[in-house]
């Protein structure tokens, strides 16, 4: 089935994470925009890493939304997005170098908060202070951007057009963050100059791309074409309903998905959240299911899965599939259905398991706890399942699948009392299975 006939019921789609982020969004979003008219990033920063195989050919993306690939589909960054304008054009760069066509297609929100320098010194800064208690940021200045933003001292990319009214706010904010990298962090403090050098040049480089991204929605909507709201990370990574605090610093649930670029949530038709066949997780915090890479299945996921990160280059973390997880996720994002990725990775295991509830001071618990202390303290209880020794890898018909992949899938759809939509069966756009029209 293509992606065009799968779309026939609804015409936006949240497409989001439901573990610790890295399920894969970026491939299905791709594969998704056959038949829609636009994309929208609505959260993060580069601190996201989508990466996309097309006809054997990788492109790894972090702030470009994945619809950049398709030549007809329209991209835009809303104003839940904190833009780092160095890295914006670098990567605008490596994709025009590849061909990919941007200009006149890519969009950005005026009102993007601004990833400054000050922001990467002071996230290097306080991880580096917090030692063995380090959170295991990406070090790219993301936290403290939002810290600006909600604190009203943050400037946005509109202020680049102001070069008078950009030298007065960065003054004012140098006062401040000066004087907490010298006197609290003792690193050197960062000069003005210096910062509008870096700023001014991209004025005129980004003030054709700027564009009222929620009119613009709108009107694509008014028009009956598809759009695609692409999230970043993950549930669990969410500000408010993740591992806190060991998350990232916005929300990364669907609901976002409205306020993060300027439509209400009647835009939002289906919510399809995207999960890994298991479990990974990059950096600090609790992860009930864990297994160990350096031996055994955890070996394998990590190998085989090829479990290192987009952006932060770091081994993942890996583990069962954890049901009380995915229920939370479900719940928190009204997941309509689940697109589970990395099948193929499981082919060949000696066996397979799925945590399907905890053990927490001595009773059975079947949702994930909301404090990430709870968490910490999970014990799994596991459900054990046949393997299958055929490869799934490329397979496009579900009744084409392993018996015991199957079983396994629907198993899945049992405990969660949600339906799997999709199977992702390896990394390329076409290798994708439609379990279920939207």
């Amino acid at each position: 089935m293509t992606a065009t006939e799968s779309l026939n019921q609804v015409r936006n789609i949240v497409v989001m994470g439901t573990q610790w982020g890295d399920e894969g969004k970026g491939k299905i979003v791709d594969w998704l925009t056959e038949d829609a008219k636009a994309v929208v990033r609505f959260q993060g920063g580069h601190n996201a890493g989508h990466t996309l195989v097309i006809n054997g050919q990788t492109t790894a993306l972090n702030l470009i939304p994945s619809g950049i690939m398709r030549p007809d589909v329209q991209c835009y960054i809303g104003n839940g997005v904190v833009v780092d304008v160095g890295h914006l054009f670098k990567e605008i760069d490596k994709l025009e170098e590849k061909g990919v066509k941007v200009a006149g297609r890519l969009w950005l929100s005026p009102s993007c908060p601004l990833i400054l320098l000050y922001h990467i010194e002071l996230d290097l800064a306080r991880e580096a202070a917090r030692g063995e208690g380090k959170i295991g940021t990406t070090a790219k200045g993301i936290g403290p951007a939002y810290e600006d933003k909600v604190s009203r001292r943050g400037l946005r990319i509109a202020d680049l057009l102001n070069p008078e009214h950009l030298r007065a706010r960065l003054t004012e904010n140098l006062q401040y963050h000066n004087f907490v990298l010298t006197q609290f962090f003792q690193r050197p403090a960062i000069d003005l100059e210096t910062l509008l050098a870096q700023l001014l040049p991209y004025a005129a480089l980004i003030q054709p791309m700027l564009c009222d991204v929620g009119l613009a929605l709108a009107q694509h909507n008014q028009r009956g074409e598809s759009v695609l709201f692409e999230g970043a990370q993950g549930t669990m990574l969410d500000v408010d309903h993740g591992t806190y605090p060991f998350v990232t610093s916005s929300n990364c649930v669907a609901g976002n998905a409205a306020a993060g670029t300027g439509v209400g949530p009647q835009f939002l038709h289906y919510v399809l959240g995207i999960t890994k066949a298991y479990t990974t997780r990059v950096g600090s915090g609790p992860f009930p299911a864990e297994l160990s890479v350096q031996e055994g299945v955890g070996q394998h996921l990590s190998s085989i899965g090829r479990e290192i990160g987009t952006v932060t280059k770091r081994v993942r973390r890996c583990g069962w599939l954890d049901i009380p997880l995915l229920r939370r996720s479900t719940l928190v994002n009204g997941v309509s259905g689940l697109c589970l990725t990395k099948l193929d990775v499981l082919d060949g295991l000696p066996e397979i398991k799925i945590c399907t509830a905890y053990e927490l001071d001595g009773n059975r618990i079947d949702w994930f706890p909301s404090g990430a202390d709870d968490v910490a303290r999970c014990v799994p209880i596991y459900q054990t399942f046949a393997t299958w020794n055929e490869s799934t890898i490329g397979i496009t018909e579900y009744k084409k699948l392993p018996v015991n992949a199957r079983i396994y899938i629907e198993a899945i759809e049992q405990h969660l009392q949600t339906p799997i939509a999709m199977v992702s069966t390896g990394p390329d756009r076409c290798q994708t299975i439609v379990k279920k029209t939207f």
